[in-house]
């Protein structure tokens, strides 16, 4: 059986001087070969040549599931066997002892410092660039699950909101936007839920704080949806905003919508990333803006491209990320506006609903 994806990362391997890509997460797996494997403690490995051949090596207790997502090419070992003899005997093979390899980035130490042993000679180097070369441009197939994944959440979000009550906690309103994302067939992967000095802290740790009258309410969640993620934030006002949080509000969707309309042909993370900035430094608010406008997304939730500073790749369509500014003031509120995007031939489209055009206030 073919793999289409192995095929396009051996070709992008060979302009970045790789001789060979070993692939061991569950999401490389699934994404290269359609065997989202977790092997756990035990050595496994889908290792890919250059020229495009593969073998999977992995212990005999997933070798059936491998040889139904159509891996044809598999040495397995067996509890109390060596599976770096197997490495061994595949390096000897394809002729990888003095060669540059890349593997995940997210290889486990032990994986690797056993492969580095067996081959003293090889330099191993990080994959993240070469893989995400592949994986950033996502098909039509990709972008339809992403899609329906966003739709997930924007029609979880939008049940929810009319149920938020005065002295429910941040985890209450966790579980309402869990259960929603889970009805809908999604997988719930995170849920943040801050309310207001909880919502100044980007990766809050929701807890037992109660929605008060008043407060900002921030929600930062997204779901799994046919092994692609979605991602969105959205903040509320529960009964009526201060006039501070409706101007950093006001901020925010400006500098969210100035990255979006920085999207274009040719244009990279980096300058996204300073169209957003440049609204909030504006504002007198630069200091309070301490994180990128973006990040990619699709199999996982944080991948290739991010848009940051120093990200001058340019875009190609297909590829899908997020952008969200936000205004963060310590013990007071945060602000953080999110939409997943693609960007296309002549610009972008958004996977999600259109974030509000002002601070809504939920009545009490």
């Amino acid at each position: 059986m073919s793999f289409p994806r192995i095929d396009r990362l051996a070709h992008a391997m060979q302009s970045s001087g790789f001789d060979a890509y070993f692939a061991q997460t569950p999401v490389s797996l699934g994404y290269l070969a359609g065997f989202p494997e977790d092997s756990h403690e035990r050595f496994m490995t889908l290792a890919i040549h250059a020229d495009g051949r593969h073998r999977l090596i992995c212990a005999s207790l997933s070798a059936a599931q491998a040889r139904r997502a159509g891996i044809s090419d598999i040495a397995s070992w067996a509890d109390g066997e060596d599976p770096l003899a197997l490495f061994a005997a595949l390096a000897e093979e394809w002729g990888l002892r003095n060669s540059i390899l890349a593997v995940d980035d997210h290889l486990p130490a032990a994986m690797l410092l056993g492969m580095q042993a067996t081959l003293p000679a090889a330099l191993f180097k990080a994959g993240q660039g070469v893989l995400a070369m592949v994986r950033s441009v996502k098909d039509a197939e990709e972008l339809a699950a992403m899609r329906a994944a966003a739709k997930i959440a924007d029609e979880t979000y939008l049940e929810v909101l009319p149920q938020i009550r005065v002295g429910q906690t941040e985890l209450e309103v966790e579980t309402m936007l869990r259960d929603g994302m889970r009805k809908r067939g999604g997988r719930p992967t995170f849920c943040i839920v801050g309310v207001g000095a909880g919502s100044a802290e980007p990766h809050h740790l929701n807890g037992e704080t109660k929605v008060a009258a008043g407060e900002v309410l921030l929600m930062d969640f997204g779901c799994e949806y046919l092994g692609y993620q979605s991602d969105i934030t959205r903040c509320v006002s529960v009964g009526a905003a201060s006039a501070e949080a409706k101007e950093v509000y006001d901020i925010v969707l400006r500098a969210h919508h100035a990255a979006r309309a920085a999207i274009l042909p040719g244009a990279t993370g980096s300058d996204i990333d300073a169209a957003a900035r440049q609204v909030i430094v504006q504002a007198g608010y630069g200091d309070q803006f301490f994180h990128r406008t973006g990040h990619g997304i699709g199999m996982e939730g944080h991948e290739a491209p991010n848009m940051v500073a120093g990200n001058d790749v340019p875009l190609q369509p297909g590829n899908c990320f997020s952008v969200e500014p936000g205004i963060y003031l310590e013990g007071k509120f945060g602000i953080r506006i999110e939409n997943i995007l693609y960007s296309t031939e002549t610009g972008h489209e958004s996977f999600n609903d259109e974030p509000a055009d002002h601070l809504m206030e939920l009545p009490i």
